[in-house]
């Protein structure tokens, strides 16, 4: 019923997923992100718990090949399951059950792992790795964007688009993106122009933020920014 994109970016550690299908609201179940511990996708027959024990899992030191086997050992139907996992070192892992329905496979590489059940074919995962690869160096958000409309230009979901979403973890507890279209005709574009509205209205907001390592938050008015003339706050 999905194809997605779980990665990590080397240089950034930034931590993501990337994920559409044929039904309302994807993004509220199936993808998990936290900063500096991974990135999971559970998919197919959903059981969101793969995510939220992962994600604890990941946290308490366990790679993405031990967290995959912990958290399939705990699922009592795990056949009907899809998982994708990196975690923070880049390392991945998959697992694609034998009671997935329509075309389902998965790819798994360093720092990724593309995974899909439902679709049109293996055309879908292949050109999402491709592009996915062939980005390197661009920023994680662009990256993950770029395999998701690759993969539903080879077709996607054998049902049809409905909703996608976006999930970046960067190195706060709050996620870096967190961007979601819940029912719309071409949900993939319809990303896209979201991402491109919140790179551009929302990432100067988040850069003020307060952090781990600034509380305070670092404000700088909106005239300042336009001009490019940043303050420093004491």
């Amino acid at each position: 019923m999905t194809f997605s994109i779980t990665a990590r970016c080397a240089e950034t550690n930034q931590l993501g997923i990337a994920i559409s299908t044929r039904l309302p609201a994807v993004g509220a179940l199936c993808p998990y992100a936290k900063a500096r511990c991974g990135a999971i996708s559970t998919q197919s027959f959903i059981n969101p718990y793969i995510g939220i024990n992962g994600l604890v899992y990941l946290e308490e030191g366990l790679g993405a090949e031990a967290v995959l086997e912990k958290v399939l050992a705990e699922d009592p139907d795990p056949e009907k399951r899809q998982v994708a996992i990196v975690d923070a070192d880049g390392r991945s892992a998959a697992f694609t059950g034998e009671e997935c329905d329509g075309w389902h496979g998965h790819l798994t590489g360093e720092d990724y792992a593309v995974a899909g059940n439902m679709l049109v074919g293996e055309e879908t995962i292949i050109e999402m790795e491709k592009i996915f690869k062939s980005t390197e160096g661009r920023p994680l958000s662009e990256r993950l964007l770029a395999a998701l409309e690759a993969g539903q230009a080879a077709g996607g979901d054998k049902r049809g688009r409905q909703s996608a979403a976006l999930l970046v973890a960067g190195k706060e507890e709050y996620p870096l993106f967190d961007l979601r279209v819940d029912d719309h005709h071409d949900p993939v574009a319809e990303l896209r122009r979201i991402h491109a509205i919140a790179v551009k209205e929302l990432s100067p907001l988040m850069e003020m933020l307060p952090t781990l390592d600034n509380p305070k938050g670092a404000f700088v008015p909106r005239e300042l920014r336009e001009k490019g003339l940043m303050q420093d706050e004491k």
